[in-house]
């Protein structure tokens, strides 16, 4: 027994030394490299990746499509830590313009992850936007002391994850009785971040990364410079994860023309200059096209044409299942009067509007619009308000859920009926919430 054990330590040992021999190391990195891949704090992030993220990566596997891609991105961002975590160990603490040098390969992968989650929301967009607010937990690696304006390192990765977890709830909501591997896919994501990531930070960088005090000197944009005569370099990239800039102020007040438009879809009074979609109008009854039918053609105004740049206005019931409503400007009478229960509702990039949906419908999604009012019955799943910009949205009836992410400026107007609604909220700001009072109903917030 003792006699295999000493053979096979000589032959572990003669394999080292040919790998010695020949400039690399045991673990395949240059040997300068291979002494601090060694170290406990790397060791252990292998650990964790072996760990957490293989589960991840199993449920993409299955699922596929955008939710494989994202989470390959999600992967990748972790990698690219390792290494920037390896090389702090060697490299002296930069000024503030060489960290944001230094960090620039994470930050291009985060990037990268939230494209996936801009334009027109696909099938998978909680899967994506939870996928890419989870990344910010990766900038804990920034922190260089109690002044840089961060939160702790461990309260960092806690908070980061408190702004994925809402759009990762809703992963779990929603096919929590359709398809497990989805409600895998976002349990693992989280046990990445808690207690994964969170529980390696606090056992090795509770104070933040430790940089090397005789090790090589970070890289700047500025030592970068291109030689005289060189083409200037190009502009630089959008706003990034460590170096942001303060958001442009706006008008969250929506306008009192708006708030009298609700007035008087309250009193009863919604049958004049509405614009219907009539039974003509549908898919099914349509001779001259197919797929979808378009409703913005059917009425024409003396006023200037509301045309968005985005492209062509649209009101049109889709493949039997999906209202679209788009780009429509200037437009007050807008109405939705044939729905049913099995029909959702995604009004995107519309301004200065009033859509009412007069039915019940199974989910209304408002996405990138400004100064837009929805008057809408009942719903059964939820009221989705994303990206937008002073909008009012008033319930006539129940809601079991309203939603409100990423915006500025939005008044919720809800009915008796729906007092018991929940409303959650993330990134958002200027938001209020009226009840009908007294006698005369009167909205007081």
């Amino acid at each position: 027994m003792e006699a295999k054990l000493i053979e096979r330590l000589e032959a572990a040992v003669a394999r080292l030394e040919s790998l010695s021999a020949g400039g690399i190391s045991a673990r395949g990195l240059p040997d300068g490299v291979d002494e601090v891949s060694s170290d406990p704090s790397i060791l252990a992030f292998d650990d964790l990746m072996a760990q957490y993220a293989a589960r991840v990566s199993a449920a993409a596997e299955k699922i596929g499509g955008q939710v494989l891609d994202v989470t390959k991105l999600v992967l990748e961002a972790f990698s690219v830590q390792k290494k920037l975590l390896i090389e702090i160990k060697q490299t002296q603490k930069p000024d503030m313009a060489g960290l944001v040098e230094f960090l620039k390969p994470l930050n291009e992968v985060i990037l990268k992850v939230n494209a996936m989650t801009e334009g027109r929301r696909s099938d998978f967009f909680n899967h994506l936007k939870s996928a890419g607010d989870s990344l910010s937990a990766l900038a804990w690696i920034a922190y260089t002391g109690k002044d840089c304006g961060m939160s702790m390192p461990i309260a960092h990765v806690e908070e980061s994850w408190q702004m994925a977890e809402f759009y990762n709830n809703k992963v779990l909501v929603e096919y929590r009785n359709k398809d497990q591997i989805h409600v895998e896919w976002a349990k693992a994501l989280k046990e990445l971040y808690l207690p994964g990531l969170r529980d390696y930070v606090k056992s090795h960088y509770p104070l933040g990364p430790v940089w090397s005090a005789s090790g090589k000197k970070a890289s700047s944009a500025s030592s970068k410079a291109p030689p005289p005569g060189a083409p200037a370099p190009p502009p630089p990239p959008p706003a990034s994860l460590f170096s942001s800039e303060p958001s442009q102020p706006s008008s969250s007040n929506p306008k009192q023309g708006m708030s009298a438009v609700f007035q008087e879809i309250s009193s009863g009074n919604v049958s004049v200059g509405l614009k219907k979609v009539t039974a003509d109008m549908k898919t099914k009854n349509r001779t001259d096209r197919t797929g979808v039918v378009s409703a913005s053609g059917k009425e024409t105004h003396s006023s200037s044409p509301s045309f968005s740049k985005a492209g062509p206005p649209k009101l049109e019931l889709q493949m039997g299942r999906k209202w679209a409503v788009e780009n429509q400007i200037g437009r007050k009478n807008l109405v939705i009067d044939d729905c049913d229960a099995k029909q959702s509702v995604y009004i995107y990039g519309c301004k200065d509007s009033v859509l009412q949906i007069q039915g019940k419908v199974n989910n209304i999604t408002i996405d990138k619009c400004t100064k837009m009012g929805v008057v809408f019955k009942d719903v059964v799943a939820a009221c989705e308000v994303v990206n937008c910009n002073g909008v009012e949205v008033q319930c006539q009836g129940s809601a079991p859920t309203i939603s409100v992410d990423n915006t500025s400026g939005c008044q919720l107007y809800l009915s008796k009926d729906s007092l018991g609604t929940s409303i959650t909220t993330a990134k958002s700001s200027e938001i209020n919430v009226l009840v009908p009072t007294g006698p005369d109903g009167d909205w007081v917030s």
